[in-house]
């Protein structure tokens, strides 16, 4: 039995996947940013700091105002399992707003590679909707 999204075994999971990703650390090993995964229409999310290719915290919240991440990544929770099962990518989900950024979109996109590391980590947590 999965780990339910969003929550905080699921977060665990996700720190622990990520922190385990010799693809991901390779890739974001240039890369520092936190950020918050919204799901809309709730105040559910997901507190993630990534430095230099790895998660130094992941942590469900309900209170928006308990860090000040760099990103915030919003979408509906419909489009959050598109993302984690791998059936849509993130940054063309920026693109055609089924997920809103708030955050340097400059930034991002000097970073796809990461970002769908980032993603590759988000499928292999056993997740459950």
């Amino acid at each position: 039995m999965g780990a339910k999204f969003p929550s905080q075994a699921w977060a665990d999971a996700m720190k622990a996947a990520v922190n385990s990703s010799e693809s991901y650390a390779a890739v974001a090993k240039n890369w520092e940013g936190d950020f918050y995964f919204v799901v809309s229409g709730s105040e559910e999310m997901i507190y993630m700091d990534l430095w230099h290719g790895q998660c130094r915290d992941a942590v469900y919240t309900t209170d928006p105002n308990f860090k000040q991440p760099e990103f915030k990544i919003t979408a509906k929770h419909e489009q959050w399992v598109k993302v984690l099962q791998g059936k849509l990518d993130p940054i063309q989900g920026m693109m055609t707003r089924q997920l809103k950024l708030d955050g340097n979109l400059i930034k991002v996109m000097q970073n796809v590679k990461a970002a769908q590391e980032l993603v590759g980590c988000a499928t292999k947590v056993d997740t459950e909707f």
